[in-house]
């Protein structure tokens, strides 16, 4: 095994990126790892990787994409103006669970989120993600909110 590195994504880890996120049952239903990828990946990767409040990460095993995740930082009013970190897409390649990989990236996270003044860390995950849920919580992260979503 080569020197495990978190560090910003860049154009080339995109493909092993979106097969991360397409390699579970959730995903496989709304993504397309297909290659060459599709348009809105390409700009969608611009528009994250174009903006300063927003952090595409990747974990590298020498060349190998292992792990991924995003983190947005938002400004807000409430809680006295305070910024939040909102982690997503929280991925660690299948070969690799179980190698306490998750807890360090998770980790990396929430210090990237400190170092820019962030008062709260937050994420979501499917509640059909219970393993995740479990990690989660182990990891100091508490079931406080209910989320919605709409698809339009």
């Amino acid at each position: 095994m080569s020197e495990v590195l978190i560090r910003r994504a860049d154009k080339a880890d995109l493909a092993a990126i979106v097969a991360m996120l397409a390699d579970d049952a959730l995903g496989r239903a709304r993504e397309n790892a297909s290659v060459p990828l599709a348009q809105a990946y390409q700009d969608a990767f611009a528009a994250i990787d174009g903006n300063p409040n927003h952090f595409l990460a990747v974990m590298t095993d020498g060349a190998e994409v292992i792990g991924t995740l995003q983190i947005s930082f938002i400004p807000g009013l409430s809680l006295q103006g305070a910024w939040r970190g909102q982690i997503e897409a929280v991925r660690v390649a299948a070969s690799r669970r179980g190698d306490g990989l998750g807890q360090r990236l998770l980790e990396w996270a929430i210090e990237r989120c400190r170092e820019r003044g962030c008062r709260v860390v937050q994420l979501t995950t499917n509640k059909s993600r219970l393993d995740a849920h479990r990690f989660y919580e182990r990891l100091g992260f508490k079931a406080s909110h209910i989320g919605y979503k709409l698809d339009i």
